[in-house]
């Protein structure tokens, strides 16, 4: 959020589906380290007390996640980073995986990655999930002490911007990510936020 506020245009944060809302909030999280004020987050979605995947989450509480009724609860203009629960191949229900929300969307996609070993795998795939899927994938950023082998084979491989590289930051405030974030995020402008 810290990078891409602009004036002239709304930017919104939204997570559709949390599961384990009893020990995480990712959007009360979202909002306190992005310094949001209450018009920039978005409330509405799925809210799961277990921390599993959505479709088991949901079973587990008797529900069903329809993806078409929570793409309708947000819709209009603005700019929106939307943060998926899992991967993109993590189920959501019987007949549907994340990258089926990321398709109804049709957002580009950033991939949020880890830094450390297993992570060209696991990036590699993803891409190969989305592309196969016709997503655009608009970039990664990478979590974790900065790793400039991992970081090259993504982007030589994945053929991929790697946007940014977010080192552990002790203390984890919204003025240490903002600095970071504005001097660090996206320097080339990969990213149409």
């Amino acid at each position: 959020m810290h990078r891409f506020r602009r004036s002239d245009a709304p930017l919104y944060y939204w997570k559709p589906i949390q599961t384990g809302i009893e020990q995480d909030d990712d959007t009360s999280e979202v909002r306190r380290l992005g310094a949001c004020g209450p018009e920039e987050t978005v409330e509405a979605g799925v809210r799961l007390r277990r921390p599993v995947s959505p479709h088991l989450a949901a079973r587990l509480s008797g529900q069903t996640i329809d993806l078409a009724k929570l793409v309708e609860t947000v819709a209009g203009p603005g700019r929106w980073i939307v943060e998926g629960a899992g991967g993109a191949l993590v189920p959501v229900n019987d007949s549907e995986l994340m990258v089926d929300l990321m398709l109804a969307l049709r957002l580009p996609v950033l991939i949020v990655s880890r830094s450390g070993l297993g992570t060209i795998n696991h990036t590699l795939l993803t891409l190969e999930a989305l592309r196969s899927r016709s997503l655009e994938a608009a970039g990664v950023i990478m979590i974790g002490t900065p790793d400039a082998e991992n970081r090259a084979a993504i982007e030589t491989y994945g053929h991929v911007p790697v946007v940014g590289e977010l080192p552990p930051l002790d203390p984890l405030t919204p003025e240490a990510l903002g600095i970071w974030a504005v001097a660090n995020l996206d320097r080339e402008n990969h990213l149409a936020l």
